[in-house]
């Protein structure tokens, strides 16, 4: 039995529609027709939601045959490319907030004088580095990147916070005065803490979009 067939056979088992199984994994109903017909064939995400809204697991509706050889070339190869889009999205996240985070820097020490520098610096420490901070940890939440190693960005994002603070107008500070002090560690919290409510938010919406998916697929 071919690919097509067994998503087929497995959906009429499981009593349902091809527009309520389209409903429940998302796409049209017209995909769903295309994958039993073998017109296109579903990626790893949608076969991982088709094994559980038809109670049938993955090894009894990919078990190989001769006749599917293709398409599980074709699902490890959707699966690489998966992979490699989330590599991307995570590394685009970050070179983000680095750039910005050291952007804001240069422009501090090389765009601006005496007279402005104090206003630049809390444009950049209290708008500019917080709504970035939040704005990605809230992506970084609700895309669950890096899995539970994402709660380490909150001290990461912490010490950066910290860091440009130093960075900026304690380093004019110690320069206008001539002496060195050390960085204000307490705003490692202040940090951490917009990082934890961005996470947060983005970890809830990423919760709740799975309970409405679970309500639909049951």
């Amino acid at each position: 039995m071919d690919i097509g067939k067994k998503i087929q056979e497995a959906r009429l088992n499981a009593k349902l529609t091809q527009e309520q199984s389209a409903e429940a994994i998302g796409v049209s109903r017209q995909t769903i027709s295309n994958w039993e017909n073998e017109k296109t064939y579903p990626d790893i995400i949608s076969v991982v939601k088709m094994s559980d809204l038809y109670s049938i697991s993955l090894d009894r509706l990919l078990k190989e045959e001769k006749s599917m050889s293709n398409y599980l070339d074709y699902l490890d190869e959707s699966t690489n490319v998966v992979k490699s889009k989330n590599r991307l999205a995570k590394l685009i996240l970050a070179v983000s907030y680095l750039a910005i985070w050291g952007f804001a820097l240069i422009a501090f020490w090389f765009f601006t004088d005496g007279g402005d520098a104090m206003g630049y610096s809390v444009m950049y420490l209290f708008v500019l580095l917080p709504v970035t901070t939040f704005v990605l940890s809230l992506l970084i939440g609700r895309n669950d990147y890096w899995g539970k190693l994402k709660w380490l960005s909150i001290i990461i994002f912490g010490v950066m916070y910290m860091l440009a603070e130093y960075a900026t107008f304690s380093a004019a500070n110690m320069k206008a005065f001539g002496n060195i002090n050390m960085p204000d560690f307490w705003l490692i919290l202040i940090g951490g803490i917009i990082s934890a409510i961005g996470l947060g938010i983005g970890t809830a919406i990423k919760y709740i979009k799975q309970i409405k998916k679970n309500r639909a697929e049951h």
